[in-house]
């Protein structure tokens, strides 16, 4: 059972990192945010109420992340293990992960915490484009579309995140860097966690993680 947890600031690459070890390792890529926007657009009723708090700048409740991520790691294919990308972001997430786990009799097998200076979030955040139909992610500078303003996959509409601006990612990294510090120290102590340098190009980050996934990952 291979169970990795990616922490890292918004925009620190870890959701890049993670499709990719997801694809060869053959395990599911569970992004919290890519499950909470697949709601909105689904309009189902934890949809609706995630887009109620989104809309009016609340962060959506522990209660609702950890109901998805519960709903999710029971689904038949985290059978062989999964990757969590963007949970836990709090202490209280991490103790009811935690609990699920144990109800599963399964544990972690390495935590990965993407370093990255802040500078570098705001640099990577403010040429983020997302598409409007299906929500890939792109670049501008990094990753751009093939075609200027659309979706390679879909050819839908990219636009840019209202939180990408630099006054509202600096009070996001803020944050991030404040309710994940306890989860931080609580996976070192577990010798459950390894520091890697995101600011890197996006080969040389996978390099680092391939290496410090090695010894933990059962084939």
């Amino acid at each position: 059972m291979n169970i990795l947890i990616f922490l890292g600031p918004p925009g620190s690459g870890k959701g890049t990192q993670a499709k990719k070890l997801a694809e060869e390792l053959k395990l599911p890529h569970i992004a919290l945010g890519d499950i909470l926007r697949e709601e909105v657009r689904a309009e189902s009723e934890i949809g609706q109420r995630a887009k109620e708090l989104m809309n009016a700048g609340k962060l959506v409740p522990d209660e609702l992340t950890i109901e998805l991520t519960r709903l999710r790691i029971t689904k038949a294919d985290c059978g062989s293990g999964f990757i969590l990308d963007g949970f836990p972001r709090s202490w209280k997430q991490a103790e009811a992960l935690e609990q699920m786990l144990k109800e599963n009799k399964w544990e972690v097998s390495r935590v990965i915490y993407f370093r990255i200076p802040e500078e570098e979030v705001v640099e990577r955040l403010a040429d983020r484009r997302s598409c409007k139909d299906c929500g890939a992610v792109y670049h501008l500078k990094f990753n751009p579309p093939r075609l200027e303003g659309k979706c390679d996959l879909c050819g839908g509409e990219l636009y840019q995140r209202a939180d990408d601006n630099e006054k509202t990612i600096r009070h996001r990294f803020e944050v991030y860097e404040q309710q994940t510090r306890p989860l931080i120290e609580h996976y070192v102590k577990a010798n459950k966690l390894v520091e890697l340098d995101a600011s890197k190009p996006i080969d040389a980050v996978y390099k680092d993680l391939l290496k410090v996934t090695a010894t933990a990952v059962v084939p």
